[in-house]
């Protein structure tokens, strides 16, 4: 009975199921306190032609929404075989405006993944360098 509810519910209320677009969160800068990274793959749909993928995300706005400003982009890379990798870094606050970019403007072309990362170059450094 219970499911039955929350099915007829879900059924007349079109946004209940769904993200609501937010009001941008505040363009601060990612500091020690706030800041988080994540990285994001992006995996190509290969049953279709880059050609075809790079006109969807065009048509979708994806360049046009990504990177926001105030988003760090610490590396881009294209993963051959995969498709692009992107690390950010961005304060917290803007980790749903970020997510909600890619639910609007890549979905379709990508496939996504996301990642909490975090700077291990200088720690891993570091250890080889007393190893020696």
């Amino acid at each position: 009975m219970a499911m039955l509810t929350l099915a007829g519910i879900l059924a007349f209320d079109p946004g209940a199921g769904a993200q609501t677009a937010a009001a941008p969160a505040e363009n601060a800068a990612p500091t020690a306190d706030n800041a988080v990274m994540i990285t994001i793959f992006l995996k190509h749909d290969q049953s279709r032609p880059l050609s075809e993928l790079n006109a969807q995300l065009d048509k979708q706005g994806y360049y046009k929404a990504f990177p926001p400003a105030g988003v760090e982009v610490v590396s881009w890379y294209v993963m051959m075989g995969i498709g692009q990798v992107v690390t950010l870094r961005l304060p917290a606050s803007r980790l749903r405006e970020v997510n909600r970019i890619f639910e609007n403007t890549a979905w379709g072309s990508y496939h996504t993944e996301f990642y909490p990362t975090y700077d291990y170059k200088a720690t891993g450094i570091a250890a080889h360098d007393k190893a020696q």
